[in-house]
């Protein structure tokens, strides 16, 4: 276990202190994932750097069209917020189902992203978003898509004991667009799910203009089905090519068999059910 336990005020001096420690040392926010790690020896940490704390990455801010979430937002604080629930519902959604009140109330959902399981709920919603991630270190700051943190099932290429996801951001949704989140789940688990599916669309009268679809896990991270999206493009709204998506991004889902989860027949056709019923939610919201 760790010999030391420290709290910055600011991010820059949150990686000066993962730089005096020359890589023995470890980003916490809510630790919900880490501590764990730790306490079963997977992974080591001689100080815990805690920078739930830090006041400039507790928010959550409308940039221009984007909207940006710190690395110390928990859970609870996505469920509650207005402008997530008015312009990522999505989001909004899907951390609703994670775990119980109390992971809610400690959990990050910057965290959600570098634990890098592929079914994170908080992940997969933010996949449908298009969101990105900002990541500060020692030679400055950089932005990139959420899709190239993943190395694989709970490997993340972020170094956290070099480097700080310090937040994610990504476009507000606005008129004629919708999203929706669907999870299947063992009965009152509280656990990662069997499957979820992710979806937001923007329709422009009774055709699709865009979407993102995304399921989950069934690949080694958050997957986003290029198929069902090219057959919602230009589309007709309708039952038909709503039915044609969700067979297309099954069609593509590869998930394994598991003693956990079920069969891969099984959550194949599941992802078809998942999906279908998230445009169809999606669309509902757009047209409101």
């Amino acid at each position: 276990m760790w010999e030391e336990y420290l709290s910055p005020s600011s991010t820059q001096e949150a990686v000066d202190m993962l730089r005096s420690y020359n890589g023995e040392a470890q980003i916490i926010a809510g630790g919900t994932d880490l501590v764990l790690d730790l306490s079963k020896g997977t992974r080591k940490a001689k100080c815990l750097i805690d920078i739930g704390d830090i006041d400039e990455l507790k928010k959550i801010d409308q940039d221009g069209d984007e909207i940006v979430i710190g690395a110390g937002v928990v859970f609870s604080r996505i469920i509650s917020s207005k402008l997530i629930q008015e312009k990522a519902y999505v989001l909004a959604e899907a951390a609703a189902t994670i775990g119980s009140p109390q992971i809610r109330n400690t959990g990050t959902v910057v965290g959600n992203v570098v634990s890098a399981q592929p079914a994170a709920d908080a992940a997969v919603a933010l996949f449908a978003l298009d969101a990105r991630a900002e990541i500060v270190g020692s030679d400055g700051k950089r932005i990139v898509p959420l899709g190239e943190l993943y190395e694989g099932v709970g490997i993340s290429k972020v170094d956290s004991t070099a480097e700080i996801v310090t937040g994610v951001r990504f476009k507000a949704l606005g008129s004629n667009q919708g999203s929706a989140f669907m999870r299947l789940a063992q009965r009152k688990a509280l656990a990662l799910p069997v499957l979820n599916a992710a979806a937001t669309v923007a329709i422009k009268g009774d055709k699709f203009y865009e979407s993102l679809v995304v399921i989950a896990p069934v690949a080694t991270r958050p997957f986003r089905s290029e198929d069902a999206e090219n057959c919602l493009k230009g589309a007709s709204i309708d039952k038909g090519t709503i039915e044609e998506a969700a067979e297309a991004a099954a069609g593509e889902a590869n998930p394994r068999d598991s003693a956990l989860r079920g069969s891969a027949e099984y959550r194949k056709k599941m992802a078809k059910v998942l999906v279908k019923r998230a445009i169809q939610k999606a669309v509902e919201r757009a047209k409101e």
